[in-house]
């Protein structure tokens, strides 16, 4: 008894399904290190105030901060789903999103490894009496650069689905079957069989199993 040997995607499919794969991977991970990082500490800042007012401290979060890093990172897990979604033109727009979120999120990490975050959108200078407080801030490293990072792996995963988006498969597409040349058309069905003439014997089976029923034959 001889089995059919299953089919064997061609290499460019299989190719396009793994970097689509990657695309997704980095995507997704980009996002989760952003939002992970946007409720971590980012800074430490302290106010110092005119007297008899004390000096004030205070631990700034990642969305304090920078508060684009968490939309960001809710954009590239979004991405992470629509770049399989989609296609054509409308995956190389999610690209596009991803690369720049990407963009952001390093940009944002970047800044505050070196102490150039902007305060101003923050609740530390809404104090009374803060206009003529001297304002330090001394930044943490640690998810700074975790953003940063993720920062560079969004935009590798935007420039991906950019450059080689248009040749991935979408969802649900499945490999076409390598026995059957490109271009060729099925093989017809088979005709189907004539029936076979009604005989007598057949006829009084039928009326037998009519009585069977409770049906009236002869009906």
């Amino acid at each position: 008894m001889s089995h059919t040997a299953p089919p064997v995607p061609p290499p460019a499919a299989t190719r396009g399904r793994r970097e689509l794969t990657v695309a997704v991977l980095l995507s997704a991970l980009s996002g989760g290190l952003a939002l992970s990082a946007s409720g971590e500490p980012w800074a430490d800042v302290t106010v110092v105030r005119e007297p008899p007012l004390p000096p004030t401290s205070e631990v700034l979060t990642g969305s304090q901060a920078a508060p684009l890093v968490a939309a960001c990172g809710l954009l590239l897990l979004a991405a992470a789903v629509a770049v399989i979604a989609v296609r054509g033109v409308g995956r190389v727009v999610v690209g596009l999103l991803v690369a720049v979120a990407g963009g952001v999120l390093g940009w944002s990490g970047l800044r505050a490894l070196t102490g150039s975050l902007d305060l101003g959108g923050t609740d530390v200078t809404s104090g009374v009496g803060l206009g003529q407080a001297q304002v330090t801030t001394d930044p943490m490293a640690t998810w700074p650069a975790v953003a940063l990072v993720a920062g560079v792996l969004g935009v590798l995963a935007g420039a991906l689905v950019v450059l080689r988006g248009r040749d991935w498969p979408g969802m649900g597409r499945r490999y076409e079957r390598t026995g059957q040349p490109a271009g060729a058309t099925a093989a017809p069905a088979r005709p189907a069989r004539p029936a076979r003439p009604e005989t007598d014997e057949d006829r009084h089976q039928a009326a037998w199993k009519a009585l069977d029923r409770g049906d009236d034959p002869t009906a």
